[in-house]
């Protein structure tokens, strides 16, 4: 087993009683934890600031201006974790596959894999060996967070090997993914080789920022949604399992797994084995525990729709998630997807204090 090092926030005791993580090792702390998908960037003017003259990429890639984007939420709305900037297609472009972020459409691959030889290559070029080698600039940015936060735990997170793959075969954003789900059925090894890989560069990307400092990690599947439950089970799941593994082997590092549009999956996502499972807004939180025996941490799910809504609205609606949330053994106030690039942060600090007061 991994261990981690004695000056990690969570072996000094600075995030180990941190009501986040409480909350994902089953315990209900006094105050409600609360934090947003997609909080570090995305509405704050201090972010649009940094983003005026500087690539999303290249943002991620600088430790000191990745760090002070991770910090901004925290110290603007008091959420209680931080999460790390970054983006789910870093560990590509530093393990040597190139990617670009097109505005307005997002993850670009120039060289789709589609067949057994492209996955070969990325194997063999691509591999964990090589991205743990550029890693550098991830951890320094999580040691510069760490050493800000304080008793606020930072959540490092990473793409599951659906979304990676899905990007990888279509070459961008997709509405349906199905030369990914084409690609599922017609040929199996190289499908089982392609998410392989991409499980290997999760982890290794998730297990350094827990190296560097994270006190919890999110494995985020944003197109698990669109397959069934059985493909899910038998060839999905086998690699977001290995995509934990590395975390989950040091013994102490809570995790989260959330996907997008995923009611139908949320059995199957447990079972993978993470702390929490996190429930976007088409799932009430009290039908998504019972489905899972009342025995599972949840996390959720305010619909973003609301954070445009009039007060007394979005209040009765954060209510309402909080009572059903009640019957799950934990719970961790979240949206149930990423903050909207136009939300209003102060509907977001409102959230906070809500539900602290509560």
């Amino acid at each position: 087993m991994n261990t981690l090092t004695a000056s990690h926030p969570l072996v000094d005791g600075r995030t180990s009683a941190a009501p986040l993580v409480r909350a994902l090792r089953g315990d209900r702390p006094e105050r409600m934890p609360v934090w947003f998908m997609r909080q570090a960037g995305r509405s704050l003017p201090e972010y649009r600031a940094i983003r005026a003259d500087t690539r999303m990429l290249d943002a991620c890639l600088d430790p000191a201006l990745a760090s002070e984007i991770t910090l901004q939420p925290v110290r603007r709305h008091g959420v209680d974790a931080a999460v790390f900037f970054s983006d789910i297609v870093v560990p590509l472009l530093l393990a040597g596959v190139e990617v670009d972020l097109v505005a307005g459409r997002g993850p670009v691959f120039p060289h789709p894999v589609r067949t057994a030889a492209d996955v070969a290559r990325c194997r063999a070029e691509f591999g964990a060996d090589r991205l743990s080698e550029a890693l550098e600039p991830v951890r320094e940015a999580v040691r510069l967070t760490v050493a800000e936060l304080g008793a606020t735990p930072l959540i490092g997170f990473a793409g599951a090997p659906f979304t990676l793959a899905a990007y990888l075969v279509e070459g961008g954003p997709s509405r349906d993914h199905l030369r990914a789900r084409t690609l599922m059925h017609a040929d199996p090894e190289t499908w089982r080789e392609l998410l392989d890989w991409a499980a290997e560069l999760s982890g290794a990307f998730l297990e350094a920022q827990v190296q560097a400092g994270a006190s919890a990690v999110q494995l985020f599947d944003s197109w698990a949604g669109s397959l069934s439950v059985a493909d899910y089970r038998e060839r999905v799941a086998p690699a977001s399992r290995r995509a934990l593994e590395p975390v989950q082997r040091i013994g102490t590092v809570p995790s989260i797994h959330f996907a997008v549009g995923s009611g139908h999956l949320l059995e199957e996502l447990a079972a993978v084995g993470t702390s929490a499972v996190g429930v976007d807004w088409r799932t009430p939180l009290d039908e998504a525990s019972r489905r899972l025996g009342d025995a599972v941490p949840l996390q959720g799910n305010l619909d973003p729709a609301y954070l445009g809504a009039p007060e007394d609205t979005l209040k009765a609606h954060l209510e309402d998630v909080l009572q059903r949330g009640s019957r799950a053994p934990a719970h961790v106030l979240n949206l149930g997807h990423g903050v909207p690039p136009e939300t209003d942060p102060a509907v977001l600090t409102r959230i906070v204090e809500l539900a602290h007061e509560r």
